[in-house]
């Protein structure tokens, strides 16, 4: 039987009265007990195992609701099946292509079922169209609740969890029972959840492994208070992050490096320093992207005024590939940073301390039962300060993923994955330098694209966090690059030709090499992950024609 299970159950049972989930804010808020959240999941594991929904069943989610999503995911464990969360269609979006990378997804995962939930139900008869299973969550409750919990085996899938890649060319992660049960437990462990104290507040997507499995699955699985919003109305209005963690007292929140500075920026602009009260944070953990010591001191110098603690900045490293957490920082240590000597790093591949040079987040020790070690590009382990490949082996690593074109292992032989990280250690704590395939090589100097989009993100005028470095003719003895910013003042001749200045000159002051060309395009231009993150090879073919325009202009 799964302990994951076993836990989810004991917890139902043991803790379901006291603890629970709030969502609905800030308009209608509505707190469930986890018990309650239980007795729903019964329900519609219920109507799931009538409806043919066995051990080993691939179920698939679209809903928006946290209310809804909690008990459907349960309800999907309890019968035996593994869950996977769609991305979810904008407004913006184009329907028709939706519904055919929906179609191409489900058909990798091999399901033939959609549970559907608001506001995603009026999408009904666009699945019906394309012959796509589907079942509406608000319907799922109506029968009897399951008098047997269908037992799943440590081996089997829990989770398949799409990456952030295309959507045209889908991938899911393979988080097994034994993977999610020994990844929620040393997150527990290392982070010192108190159940009885702690509150987690949330805006994450559910589509997203840290919102999933960081502020769903742990908090339902080990009896955790939750307030959870969707992130429509984080990025609305980012100010309602602050205000629920000061009506809820909230102790535990995480997001990417770009929602703190997003959330430094408005607090500077409020002028009544007792409308928020930060002093009950105790874990703001950062990560899914690069960490910008620069973001992260706005938003410790802002929130401070709000009784924010610099020390409960916790930055993270992880991967769905290990089913979320792979390191975390020492509890209550903040944001710490390594700099070593720039030449150094590009041209010799070693990280060595100087006083002034790169500076990276130290991302804490491999949590409990995961090895680390880096490798170099012809396969050997490398030492101390010694940079290559963050290759990766424990009980919370996937076995592997699914594709189009069929099932792909993981890990090598002797266990190991190979992350694509490029990073380092010191004194057994990982930094991470950049991901392999974006890292520019330059006369033989490896530049990082997260230094290069950090200098561009300096500029007047550049939307914060909407710059990205393009690799150009990579691979190649003339490998150049390219950045992208997105202004508000695109197609304003004058204005764009300060910020491209303006962008060079920075980015040469920082990592001593010139852009072949910048581009200036519109908010809402470049392409992204359905989770925010940029898309630096995406953009690099989206804009081919335009970058080769700029640079021969």
């Amino acid at each position: 039987m799964s302990r994951f299970v076993d836990l989810l159950l004991e917890t139902a049972r043991t803790r379901g009265a006291e603890r629970g989930i709030t969502t609905g804010e800030p308009h209608a808020p509505v707190r469930s007990t986890w018990g309650e959240v239980h007795q729903r999941a019964l329900r519609m594991a219920g109507s799931l195992v009538r409806g043919g929904v066995g051990r080993g069943t691939a179920v698939a989610v679209l809903a928006g609701e946290p209310v809804m999503i909690a008990p459907a995911v349960q309800g999907v464990w309890l019968a035996g099946g593994s869950v996977t969360m769609l991305h979810q269609p904008t407004p913006r979006t184009d329907l028709g292509e939706w519904a055919e990378d929906t179609v191409r997804v489900l058909d990798m995962i091999e399901s033939k079922l959609v549970l559907l939930g608001a506001p995603f139900d009026q999408l009904a008869p666009v699945l019906r169209e394309r012959g796509i299973g589907y079942l509406l969550l608000g319907e799922l409750e109506a029968g009897e609740p399951l008098a047997e919990v269908v037992e799943s085996e440590e081996d089997q899938p829990a989770l398949l969890q799409l990456t952030s890649g295309s959507t045209a060319d889908p991938k899911a992660v393979r988080i097994l029972h034994r993977n999610l049960f020994a990844n929620m437990t040393a997150m527990v462990e290392a982070s010192e959840l108190d159940v009885d104290d702690d509150i987690m507040v949330s805006w994450l997507p559910l589509f997203h492994d840290m919102g999933m499995v960081g502020f769903l699955t742990v908090p339902m699985t080990v009896g955790l208070e939750l307030v959870k919003v969707t992130p429509v109305e984080f990025l609305t209005g980012p100010l309602i992050w602050a205000d629920l963690i000061t009506r809820h007292r909230g102790t535990i929140t995480a997001a990417p490096n770009f929602a703190y500075a997003l959330l430094g920026r408005r607090l500077s602009g409020v002028d009544d320093d007792d409308r928020y009260d930060l002093s009950t944070l105790r874990l703001a953990l950062n990560g899914a992207e690069p960490i910008d010591e620069k973001a992260v001191a706005s938003f410790t110098a802002e929130g401070a005024r709000f009784g924010l603690r610099p020390e409960c900045v916790f930055p993270a490293y992880g991967m769905a590939e290990t089913t979320l957490a792979v390191s975390f920082a020492p509890l209550l240590s903040g944001l710490r940073l390594d700099t070593v000597d720039a030449e150094e790093l590009e041209s010799g591949q070693r990280a060595v301390p100087a006083e002034q040079g790169r500076s990276f987040a130290l991302l804490g020790k491999p949590l409990r039962g995961i090895e680390a070690r880096i490798v170099s590009p012809e396969g050997q382990v490398r030492g101390e300060r010694e940079v290559g490949e963050i290759q990766l082996r424990g009980e919370a690593v996937t076995p592997g993923y699914l594709t189009v074109e069929g099932p792909v292992a993981t890990q090598d032989a002797d266990g190991w994955l190979a992350t694509g990280d490029i990073g380092y250690t010191v004194d057994g704590e990982l930094v991470i330098c950049g991901r392999q395939k974006d890292v520019i090589i330059l006369a033989g100097r490896n530049i990082y694209p997260t230094d290069i989009e950090r200098a561009a993100n300096t500029v007047a005028g550049v939307r914060a966090g909407n710059a990205v470095a393009v690799r150009i003719d990579a691979g190649s003895r003339r490998e150049r690059f390219a950045v992208v910013v997105e202004s508000k003042h695109a197609g304003e001749a004058e204005q764009e030709r300060r910020i491209k200045k303006d962008v060079g000159a920075r980015v040469f002051e920082s990592v001593n090499a010139r852009p072949t060309a910048v581009l200036v395009l519109p908010p809402g231009t470049l392409p992204k992950t359905p989770s925010g993150k940029l898309r630096r090879a995406a953009a690099g073919q989206q804009l081919a024609g335009s970058i080769a325009a700029e640079s021969q202009g």
